[in-house]
């Protein structure tokens, strides 16, 4: 028979289980922007996924207190160091990237003898 005690347990249970559910949707989400901000910084996201740090209490852009996912991931430039980097998540949407202090690779020399103008170096 169903009393109130099992029933208030079933909605604990199922409520924690849609949390997590959920959780692992905005992990991905995380995931997919980490890599993309590790692409535009021409760094290479170590190890393909981003891990789960802690909850808190963040501003968001607008300075709203907000719980937010913090999650930490790993790349590296030249290949021999890893650093560390975090990304923060408000619900499904990212609040800020940020990267440890790293080297930057140099940009590529152009071929010799050709003459690339300002505008043309930086699209390279």
């Amino acid at each position: 028979m169903l009393t109130l005690g099992n029933l208030f347990v079933f909605l604990v249970l199922a409520s924690v289980v849609a949390w997590l559910w959920h959780g692992h949707g905005i992990r991905e989400r995380a995931l997919v922007a980490a890599r993309r901000h590790c692409q535009k910084l021409d760094v290479e996201l170590l190890d393909g996924n981003v891990a789960f740090k802690r909850l808190a209490l963040l501003r968001d852009g607008a300075g709203h207190r907000r719980l937010a996912r913090v999650y930490g991931f790993e790349f590296t430039v030249t290949g021999e160091q890893r650093h560390v980097g975090q990304i923060v998540m408000f619900g499904a949407h990212v609040g800020r990237i940020e990267l440890e202090a790293h080297p930057f690779r140099a940009p590529a020399e152009p071929p010799s003898g050709q003459v690339i103008q300002l505008d043309d170096w930086r699209r390279h």
